[in-house]
């Protein structure tokens, strides 16, 4: 897993810095402080832990220590370091994860090449796929689900 200090920095935000608009870099990026607004590069986004980010990230790898509130899409791969907290979606064809990483939103594992998930999965499925998908999200965990403790044998 790629780790903070492994990267030429092209760019940096530092701590204590606040930037707020759009972001388009050729090159590594790296985050210390706050942004917020749109980040895009065709190379590394890393949040450090000190990084506070409100913005959609576009990038070929993007490495999260920080915290960050958006949609993340990795062309390559996504690693959430142990305080890395991540409050959105995230598409990417590898995605890491450490001990202690707090997150909320989906996330999707696709190919590099093709990365309409709902459609590889459905085509293998095979035709009444689609509505046994929908019908997932409808669901809630099953309450029938029986626990054991050390005082009672079962419990419902």
């Amino acid at each position: 897993m790629a780790k903070i200090n492994d990267m030429n920095t092209n760019c940096i935000i530092g701590e204590g810095s606040v930037f707020e608009g759009k972001f388009y870099v050729n090159g590594p990026v790296l985050i210390e402080g706050k942004f917020q607004g749109d980040i895009r590069t065709d190379d590394q986004v890393v949040i450090g832990p000190t990084g506070k980010v409100k913005t959609d990230i576009s990038a070929r790898k993007v490495t999260v220590s920080g915290t960050i509130i958006g949609n993340i899409t990795a062309t390559e791969e996504v690693n959430l370091l142990a305080t890395g907290k991540v409050l959105g979606n995230i598409s990417t064809p590898r995605l890491n994860v450490e001990q202690g990483v707090v997150t909320s939103g989906k996330v999707i594992i696709h190919s590099s090449g093709n990365n309409n998930v709902d459609k590889i999965i459905s085509e293998s499925f095979g035709e009444e796929a689609e509505s046994l998908f929908k019908d997932l999200d409808k669901k809630p965990y099953p309450k029938d689900r029986k626990t054991q403790t050390a005082d009672d044998k079962t419990q419902e």
